[in-house]
């Protein structure tokens, strides 16, 4: 037979204590096996559609707020291929990716809220509110509901436009126009965006080109304010893009010719990244992005939008902010229907 090592009374109560002294720390144990058994909760009193930047700030502030917040979220933000973020205070230059997941851990460590990595397919109006599944098969339930999935970019058909979106062809000056400040640059647009995007750009630069990627949509006024400030209008169609890692250096044209350029803005057409808002009746706005009013309340009572999703202004910070006050507001909304019972 083995010999069994005696232990002390004090070893005992040692070790015991230390057990214990694991089992109340509130990171990273206790949080981790929540966040694993969670999914034996399918009721909530929100569930967030989205869990990036607006998505996240709206769950600190309702999870802040003692809110039972269930986050569902794809990982496929629209700029995942952006190296640095820039005009948000505090993370100036930051990846992108390092803030998500910055303030994922943070909004994490309120237990009341909880994120489930998945894709949200559909949803639909219940009695008690409404029900969202996943794709993976999964059904949650919530009073109110938050879309945050922000939009979804349709990359132009010129070869290594997408490989080079967010990296050198970009869409906000000023999420990323002093980083390519006074370089040659080029605006690769049509009609009236091709315009605002001209008199915006030549702010930052006046080493600027317009490319319209086949005939001009400009009106005559347009075309003479663009020459009148020493832009020219380039109409010939493009076939691509040379670069190198996004980093882009060509224009190359259908005739074989080329046009060297160090950055491109560009607008491309985008829509809705989760296609649940429309599917429950929330009214899109002529853009096509979800109608909200000045609480962030869609045409649907009882769900809400924020972030990309429901506003042109395409930032970090501002998605952030647009969170935020969607949290309190929807938050507001509970409250006074709470108190009213």
């Amino acid at each position: 037979m083995a010999d069994v090592k005696k232990i002390s009374r004090r070893e005992l109560i040692k070790k015991g204590g230390l057990a214990l002294s694991v089992l109340a720390l509130p990171l990273p144990l206790t949080s981790f096996l929540n966040f694993n058994e969670m999914t034996n909760n399918k009721n909530f009193d929100v569930i967030i559609v989205g869990g990036s930047y607006a998505g996240l700030s709206a769950a600190m502030a309702l999870g802040r707020a003692l809110r039972n917040v269930l986050i569902i979220d794809s990982g496929l933000p629209c700029n995942r291929q952006t190296p640095h973020s820039h005009n948000f205070l505090t993370q100036d230059g930051t990846a992108p990716a390092v803030i998500a997941d910055k303030a994922k851990k943070e909004v994490l460590k309120y237990d009341t809220v909880k994120f489930v990595t998945d894709l949200a397919a559909s949803g639909r109006k219940t009695d008690k509110g409404f029900e969202i599944s996943t794709q993976s098969g999964k059904v949650f339930a919530a009073k109110k509901l938050i879309f945050a999935a922000g939009l979804k970019d349709s990359m132009l058909k010129i070869e290594g436009f997408s490989e080079c979106w967010g990296i050198s062809v970009l869409h906000c000056p000023y999420c990323h126009g002093y980083e390519v400040k006074n370089q040659k640059t080029g605006i690769l647009a049509n009609g009236y965006g091709a315009f605002h995007l001209a008199r915006l750009i030549h702010n930052w630069t006046k080493d600027l080109t317009l490319f319209t990627n086949g005939r001009s949509e400009l009106t005559q006024e347009q075309t003479d304010e663009i020459k009148r400030h020493n832009i020219s209008i380039v109409e010939k169609e493009i076939t691509s893009l040379k670069h190198k890692n996004g980093v882009v250096e060509e224009i190359i044209f259908s005739d074989n010719s080329s046009f060297e350029l160090e950055a491109v803005y560009s607008r491309p057409p985008f829509e809705q990244h989760c296609k649940i808002p429309e599917l429950l009746g929330c009214e899109l706005t002529d853009q096509g992005l979800i109608k909200v009013d000045g609480f962030q309340q869609t045409t649907v009572e009882n769900i809400f939008a924020c972030g990309d999703s429901s506003n042109p202004i395409r930032a970090v910070s501002y998605a952030v902010s647009t969170g935020n006050n969607t949290g309190v507001f929807l938050n507001n909304a509970m409250t006074e229907e709470d108190f009213s019972k």
